[in-house]
């Protein structure tokens, strides 16, 4: 077999891999009435996704066999296992108690994901299939972390039992699930840590999230760490995006300066 060919196909088949496991977890919680260790066992297969995910564009940058195809199966993988897997684990989890506005609500995180990956190949992909390079921001909440907040509360919700899949909880994770839909189409800016420099806010943040984590193990329950890293991420934009605000309302509140006047 010729090389060239099996390096080609190798991050394809990574991808594939995480289609597999997308698939795999809607097809455990189909059933009617998934038990807590069915929507376990299909989170856990999620995160086997994300693992996926991780390799795939690794292994093309690796091997040099980026391509055009390779970034759209890879889109394709994400809308699977990070649009409808999530949309339809939180659905049968939680939201068909509401059976229409759960519909709308479990249809409209996969809906968003795919609106977002489709503007993500737009601004960053060619022809040819390279991307532009790694920018320190990128525009809208990533699919992945956004399935990951409702692939770790399945987690976590195993780990207490089912005691998050409670009915007091259903109003609460119809929110988080309204919330990081609106993220994945929003203009806010998240952190792309591919960029990273060694200074005083890179260490503080790192070591912020090391100190957080483990007073969360602590006082909870492991999968919670999960459930935290990513909500700590999402925070940490949203903050980014009120501070640019600030300063642009600052600005624009300026007065004009003198020599602007003088010279107007």
């Amino acid at each position: 077999m010729n090389l060239g060919k099996a390096l080609f196909v190798l991050p394809n088949l990574i991808t594939l891999a995480s289609i597999f496991c997308g698939f795999n977890a809607i097809r455990v919680v189909a059933q009617d009435n998934p038990s807590v260790d069915a929507f376990y066992r299909a989170a856990i297969l999620l995160l086997c996704a994300m693992l996926f995910d991780l390799l795939d564009g690794r292994v093309a940058r690796m091997t040099r066999t980026q391509s055009a195809f390779g970034l759209q199966i890879d889109s394709l993988a994400d809308i699977v296992s990070f649009g409808v897997a999530p949309s339809m684990l939180v659905y049968k989890w939680v939201l068909y108690r509401f059976p229409t506005p759960g519909l709308l609500t479990a249809f409209l995180f996969t809906a968003c994901g795919a609106i977002r990956l489709a503007r993500f190949n737009v601004i960053t992909g060619s022809s040819e299939g390279a991307q532009a390079k790694p920018s320190k921001y990128i525009v809208g909440l990533p699919i992945p972390p956004a399935a990951g907040i409702l692939i770790s509360l399945l987690v976590a919700n195993h780990a207490v039992g089912g005691a998050l899949g409670d009915e007091r909880y259903t109003v609460t994770l119809f929110v988080v699930t309204i919330v990081l839909s609106l993220l994945m189409v929003s203009n806010i800016h998240f952190r792309s840590f591919k960029d990273l420099q060694l200074n005083f806010g890179t260490v503080f943040l790192v070591l912020f999230a090391i100190a957080s984590s483990a007073f969360v193990w602590q006082v909870t329950r492991p999968p919670f760490v999960l459930v935290w890293l990513i909500t700590f991420y999402i925070v940490i934009g949203l903050i980014d995006a009120v501070r640019s605000l600030a300063q642009r309302a600052r600005h624009a509140a300026r007065p004009p300066h003198t020599d602007d006047l003088a010279g107007s």
